[in-house]
């Protein structure tokens, strides 16, 4: 995976907003949940959470089945772990592009 990779934007997007994060954070922190759970954990109503999860399941980064009436939903940490891997060779080049500024200043 490259540091300018495309396929990873909507991984990121998804995560950019603080609801979806606590969704995501709640899935990891308490296992798979259902659609009425979440909403009595994060301060969003029943309508928002689903367009949050639906969003969520489009870049992969939770899937859902049917329990009864429920939707139970269950993160998907395949996506997560790209994610700390593409930040973490962005935090390497970071280090290098500082170390390279480092010499030329001392120079």
């Amino acid at each position: 995976m490259t540091a300018r990779s495309p396929v990873d934007a909507p991984l990121f997007d998804a995560l950019g907003d603080a609801n979806r994060l606590r969704i995501i954070v709640r899935l990891c922190d308490s296992g798979p949940s259902s659609t009425t759970q979440l909403t009595q954990a994060i301060p969003v109503t029943r309508q928002a959470a689903s367009k949050h999860l639906l969003l969520l399941e489009s870049a992969g980064l939770v899937t859902s089945s049917r329990r009864g009436r429920e939707r139970v939903w269950t993160v998907q940490t395949e996506p997560l772990a790209r994610a700390s891997d593409y930040l973490a060779q962005l935090s390497r080049r970071w280090d290098l592009a500082v170390d390279r500024l480092r010499a030329f200043v001392e120079e």
